[in-house]
């Protein structure tokens, strides 16, 4: 029974195998089948792009043949519009040249008969020139020569007549006018002038008290140069000590605090630093009071606190020994009184007089002029544009916009230029009297050169062989202008040139 169910089986293996071989090559005839078909249909499709893309391509050849041809034909009319346009050039421009060659023969003609007209001319010319040199007895260089010299003689003469006359009247008419303005304003404005230094020296009780302020190996006065910045010079000057600094603030700074500090007699680095920290707060407090101060004392009301503290500073800043804090205050006056009288703006002239020399308090800290640093400053803090016109223009740096312009510099150098305003050392004296002199000697002609009243005059003799009156005009106004140029003084410098003749002869 077993036997016949391994039978059934193996039979049902055998033809389930069959089977399943016979369904495979179906399915692998189908599927061959299938894909033969899709190949075709792909070889049917690809054969349709190609003929679609050959018909494409011919449409586009056709299109760009049509194209080309049209551009073509475009710049063939261009080309022959261009080869008309330049034949019509061509033919105005042979008929111009004959046109030309016609008037060129005229022209030729006519040169020709100009030409010996002007020898004909010429002969003539000579026949009358060498008849006026019989009848005169002079050849025409000499006659030539002589009427020139007559000329230049007359010429010479008559300039001097009308430069002296014009100088004469405006001397006579500007002087009497301006000596009124300046003596009024110099009459009602005065002040205190101080020296100038540059190191301020500090007595002390004994020379003892140097020691202390050394400290053991240098540490107080290095201790004190640090904070205070800048230099102190104990030397043999017996009871002093000398404080050295560029800046006027600083050594004010380290005056007080030094003074201070040998008062107390506790110097040392803690100690030192404390104090220079009270007298900044001390000069700064100083500075805001003599800014406001000078704004009340010169009638500038409404002024920004930057500015005002910058002029409490001009208090420690002095030029040719003349403090420039007074100095600021006393142009404002002087500029006040001028504009009243001339009937010009006296607030603005105040204003630019007050503060012409603003930028002096930073020019050690500012590259530039101080009257360029000055109008840059006040024009940052809102000032009006005549008044820092006034500030920049009155050393002439730009021009001049406005006649209080003109009023601040004549102030500023009213109060300089007065006696006892301003004071030079003796080595800068020297000097600027030696180039003084050195100058006037440039000029030609000159014989000798004086340089008088403590600089303010240089007097110069001339040759009166060499040089006339209109010459003498011309080297003073020479050596005015160079001496302006080449030097820096106070005040203002008189040119004067003297020419005259000596006739000398001996009784035997």
């Amino acid at each position: 029974m077993s036997v016949n169910f391994l039978i059934l089986g193996l039979i049902f293996l055998i033809l389930t195998a069959v089977i399943g071989y016979m369904v495979y090559r179906y399915q692998s005839k189908a599927a061959a089948i299938q894909l033969q078909d899709e190949r075709k249909l792909m070889d049917s499709e690809l054969q349709q792009k190609e003929r679609d893309l050959a018909v494409q391509s011919k449409d586009e050849l056709h299109r760009w043949r049509d194209e080309l041809n049209k551009e073509f034909s475009e710049r063939r009319q261009n080309v022959q519009r261009e080869e008309r346009r330049l034949d019509k050039r061509r033919e105005d421009l042979d008929e111009r040249a004959s046109k030309i060659g016609k008037r060129e023969k005229e022209i030729s003609k006519r040169q020709s008969s100009v030409e010996k007209g002007a020898l004909e001319l010429e002969r003539r010319q000579h026949l009358h020139t060498e008849e006026l040199e019989r009848i005169s007895g002079l050849t025409s260089a000499e006659a030539r020569e002589e009427i020139m010299q007559d000329v230049e003689k007359a010429s010479r003469d008559d300039m001097a007549r009308v430069i002296r006359r014009i100088e004469e009247e405006a001397k006579e008419e500007g002087e009497d006018r301006a000596r009124k303005l300046l003596v009024v304003a110099m009459q009602r404005i005065a002040s205190e002038q101080v020296s100038e230094h540059s190191i301020t020296t500090l007595p002390i009780p004994s020379d003892d008290i140097k020691g202390r302020i050394i400290g053991r190996n240098g540490r107080n006065i290095r201790a004190f140069e640090h904070a205070a910045g800048v230099d102190v010079v104990v030397d043999d000057t017996p009871e002093a000590v000398m404080v050295a600094s560029f800046d006027p603030v600083r050594r004010e700074v380290a005056r007080r605090a030094l003074a201070k500090l040998v008062l107390d007699g506790r110097i040392h680095p803690t100690q030192i630093e404390k104090t220079v920290k009270d007298a900044k707060k001390e000069v700064e407090v100083i500075i805001k009071e003599e800014g406001e101060g000078a704004a009340y004392d010169a009638g500038v009301p409404g002024l920004r606190p930057e500015i005002l503290q910058l002029i409490g500073k001009l208090k420690f800043r002095t030029s040719y020994g003349q403090d420039q804090h007074a100095h600021a205050v006393e142009t404002a006056r002087l500029a006040g009184v001028i504009a009243a009288e001339l009937g010009a703006q006296v607030e603005i002239a105040k204003a630019g007089g007050l503060l012409h020399d603003l930028g002096k308090a930073v020019d050690h800290e500012v590259e530039g002029t101080h009257a360029a640093i000055g109008a840059e400053i006040c024009r940052r803090y809102g000032v009006s544009e005549v008044v820092c016109n006034a500030v920049a223009a009155h050393h002439h740096e730009v021009d001049q916009e406005s006649v209080e312009a003109t009023i601040v510099e004549i102030a500023d150098a009213i109060s300089g230029a007065r006696p006892g305003a301003r004071r030079e050392n003796t080595e800068q004296y020297v000097k600027r009297i030696r180039a003084l002199e050195e100058i006037a000697n440039q000029s030609a002609g000159v014989g000798e050169a004086f340089a008088l009243q403590a600089g303010r005059e240089v007097r110069i003799i001339v040759s009166p062989d060499k040089v006339d009156d209109l010459g003498a005009i011309k080297i003073a106004q020479d050596v005015a202008s160079k001496v302006e140029e080449s030097l820096q003084y106070p005040g203002q410098i008189k040119v004067t040139v003297i020419r005259e003749t000596r006739a000398v002869n001996y009784a035997k």
